[in-house]
C-alpha cells in the first residue's frame, strides 16, 4: 500500500486498514492478545537478567512489537510455534533482500556469476512467501467460523476486500505482499521508537522516578500490572513516550517518497509538478525557533499548560501547526500511528512498574544515533533490571 500511488486503490486499502483491524474497537478486541505478548516479554527479561545482570534488551523489545503485529494481522490463535516460523522466514527474507543488492545493479551478470548465490537468496524469500501464503489460507478456512470470533484480523478483511470498480477481490499474492508489509513496517519503526524511550528512562534517573511515582499513585502498590485502561490517567507517562518521539524519532524522513503533484511555490523557490519532497523528521521536532533546549529531553514541555483544556504542541497527527511529525504528516500519515502510541504506552507502563532500570556499573547510556533503515542506537541498550515485584 505505501508504494501505491493516490488513487481510488490506494483509498480503498487504507479506509479498510484505519476503519478495520485498526479501528480503536478492533485494537480493544486484542487486548488479551496484547497481555500475552506482555506476559512473554516480561518473563523473557526476568530469565536474561537474573542476578542483576547486565543484558542487551533490542531483540526483546523486537520480538515483543513482532508477536503484537503477527497477532493484528493473522489472528489471535496464532501458536508460539507458528509465530516462531514466521518470524525465522521473514528474518531470512529480509537479509537475503539486502544482499540482493548486487544483483539490482547487475542483474544479469550477477546471476551469471553468482547463480548459487542468487538461488539460495531467492529461494528463502520464496520460503517467506509460502509460510505467509500457509498463514493466509488456514485463516481462510476458518472464515465460516469468524462469527464466533471477538477479534477481526487484517486477513480476515483482505480477505473480504473489494477493489474499487468492477475489479474484484484482491489476490492472494496481493494479500500476502500487504500482510509483510504490515507486519514489516511496524515492526522496525516501533522497536525502534522503544529503545529509544527506554534509553532516555535509563539515562534519566528522574525521569524513570517521576513515570514509576505517577503509575504508584493511580495503581496502589497491589497491582502487578498496568491495565490499558489505566493509561489515560498517566498523562507524565504519555509525555515521556511523546517526547522520545520528537527527540528521536525512529525515521529520517517519511519512508515513502512524496512528490508535489502540480507547480507549487514553497519558500520562495518553485517546485515543477512531480519534484520528490523530502521531510527531515528529526530536524522538524528538533527545530529551536519552535523548541526551547531542543536537544535536552524534557517530558514537561509535552504535558497540559495549566491555563488551557488542550495544548497543541504534542499534536503529532499534523492537523494543526506541525512542530513534530514522528509518524508524517497529511493523508499519507502513517495508519498505524495509533496502534503505536498504544504499543509503547503500554509496554513502556509495564517495564518500568516491573523492573527499575539502571546502566551497567560505570557505563553511560550512549545516544549517538546510527542510520539503517530506522534511526537506531548505534551502541544498543544494555542495561541492568531490578525487579520491584519478589
Amino acid at each position: 500500500m505505501s508504494n501505491s500511488p493516490y488513487g481510488s486503490t490506494w483509498r480503498a486499502l487504507r479506509r479498510n486498514l484505519t476503519g478495520g483491524v485498526l479501528h480503536p474497537s478492533q485494537l480493544k478486541s486484542f487486548s488479551h492478545a496484547r497481555k500475552r505478548v506482555l506476559d512473554n516479554l516480561i518473563a523473557g527479561l526476568e530469565h536474561d537478567s537474573k542476578d542483576n545482570k547486565a543484558i542487551y534488551v533490542a531483540e526483546h523489545f523486537r520480538y515483543a512489537i513482532f508477536s503484537l503485529l503477527v497477532l493484528l494481522c493473522f489472528g489471535d490463535n496464532i501458536d508460539d510455534n507458528q509465530m516462531k516460523e514466521i518470524e525465522v522466514a521473514q528474518k531470512e527474507s529480509f537479509l537475503s533482500y539486502q544482499r540482493m543488492k548486487l544483483f539490482f545493479i547487475m542483474p544479469k551478470l550477477g546471476k551469471f556469476f553468482f547463480r548459487k548465490l542468487w538461488n539460495e537468496l531467492n529461494n528463502a524469500m520464496i520460503n517467506c512467501n509460502n509460510v505467509f501464503l500457509f498463514m493466509v489460507r488456514s485463516r481462510k478456512q476458518e472464515i465460516s467460523a469468524r462469527k464466533n470470533q471477538e477479534s477481526l484480523s487484517y486477513v480476515d478483511t483482505l480477505l473480504d476486500f473489494q477493489l474499487p470498480g468492477e475489479e474484484g477481490t484482491l489476490a492472494e499474492n496481493h494479500i500476502v505482499g500487504l500482510c509483510s508489509e504490515f507486519i514489516t513496517a511496524g515492526t522496525d519503526s516501533t522497536t525502534s521508537a522503544l529503545q529509544w524511550i527506554m534509553a532516555c528512562i535509563v539515562k534519566y534517573p528522574s525521569v524513570q522516578a517521576k513515570v514509576y511515582e505517577e503509575m504508584k499513585a493511580v495503581l496502589g502498590q497491589e497491582n502487578q500490572w498496568v491495565q490499558e485502561d489505566d493509561l489515560q490517567k498517566m498523562p507524565y507517562l504519555r509525555a515521556v513516550i511523546l517526547e522520545g518521539l520528537r527527540r528521536h524519532p525512529p525515521g529520517y524522513a517519511p519512508a515513502t517518497p512524496h512528490a508535489v503533484t502540480e507547480d507549487v511555490e514553497l519558500g520562495g523557490y518553485t517546485l515543477p509538478k512531480g519534484t520528490a519532497v523530502n521531510f527531515l523528521i528529526p530536524d522538524i521536532g528538533r527545530d529551536p525557533n519552535v523548541w526551547e533546549h531542543p536537544l535536552e529531553f524534557k517530558p514537561e514541555r509535552l504535558l497540559k499548560s495549566d491555563d488551557t483544556s488542550e495544548d497543541d504542541s504534542f499534536d503529532i497527527t499534523g492537523k494543526g501547526e506541525i512542530k513534530m511529525m514522528p509518524f508524517g504528516a497529511g493523508r499519507r500519515i502513517c495508519p498505524g500511528n495509533g496502534v503505536a502510541m498504544l504499543h509503547l504506552t503500554y509496554i513502556v507502563a509495564n517495564l518500568v512498574w516491573h523492573f527499575e532500570w539502571s546502566p551497567p556499573d560505570g557505563e553511560e547510556v550512549d545516544l549517538t544515533e546510527k542510520y539503517e533503515i530506522t534511526i537506531s542506537m548505534k551502541r544498543a541498550l544494555k542495561a541492568c533490571l531490578s525487579p520491584r515485584f519478589k
